[in-house]
């Protein structure tokens, strides 16, 4: 079962506060792939490694139903 933009979007404010967030259907509008950036306050202090297993767990339901799943998530823009 293929997410869309929309449900992506919610479980990820749900899950973190949103200082910035782009979100790219890259499969044409079906679903299947989806690159992200993500500015969160709750990434301070947090190195590039760590930011990205965080919003994997937070996502984990989701990502599991695509075919792809790219991560931008800098502390600051």
């Amino acid at each position: 079962m293929a997410i869309d933009t929309t449900q992506l979007e919610a479980a990820i404010r749900n899950a973190i506060p949103v200082a910035h967030l782009e979100i790219e259907d890259q499969s044409s509008g079906c679903g299947e792939s989806y690159a992200i950036i993500l500015v969160s306050p709750a990434f301070e202090g947090k190195n590039t490694l760590a930011r990205h297993r965080m919003v994997n767990e937070m996502l984990k339901n989701e990502i599991a139903q695509m075919h792809a799943f790219s991560q931008v998530c800098p502390y600051l823009l």
